[in-house]
C-alpha cells in the first residue's frame, strides 16, 4: 500500500486516486500549433526513472488534483502540492 499526501486531506491510501502523468507540461496553443507540436505534448512524456513531478486527481476524498515528487524506482514520495505552484525544490 502507498500512501499518498493529500494537500487538501492528508495522508491516504493510494486506491482513494488516479493518476495523471507527468506534471508542469504546457498545453501548445490551439490557434498556433501545429500537428508534430500536438503530437509531442499528447504522446510523448519524459518517463525519467527517479524522482519526477507527476499529477494525481483525489477520486474518492475531496475530487481536487494535485502536484506529487515521486521517486519512479522505490515509490518515494518526497512531496505534495497543489496545482498552480511550484515543486519544492524549485521555489
Amino acid at each position: 500500500m502507498l500512501l499518498i499526501p493529500c494537500p487538501h486531506c492528508g495522508p491516504r491510501n493510494d486506491s482513494e486516486f488516479t493518476p495523471g502523468g507527468e506534471a508542469h507540461i504546457a498545453r501548445p496553443d490551439p490557434q498556433r500549433a501545429g500537428d508534430s507540436e500536438w503530437g509531442e505534448y499528447l504522446y510523448f512524456r519524459q518517463n525519467i526513472k527517479g524522482a519526477q513531478h507527476e499529477r494525481w486527481f483525489h477520486a474518492q476524498g475531496c475530487r481536487r488534483w494535485f502536484n506529487v515528487t515521486r521517486d519512479s524506482i522505490t515509490h518515494e514520495i518526497t512531496a505534495a502540492y497543489r496545482m498552480g505552484e511550484l515543486p519544492p525544490a524549485a521555489r
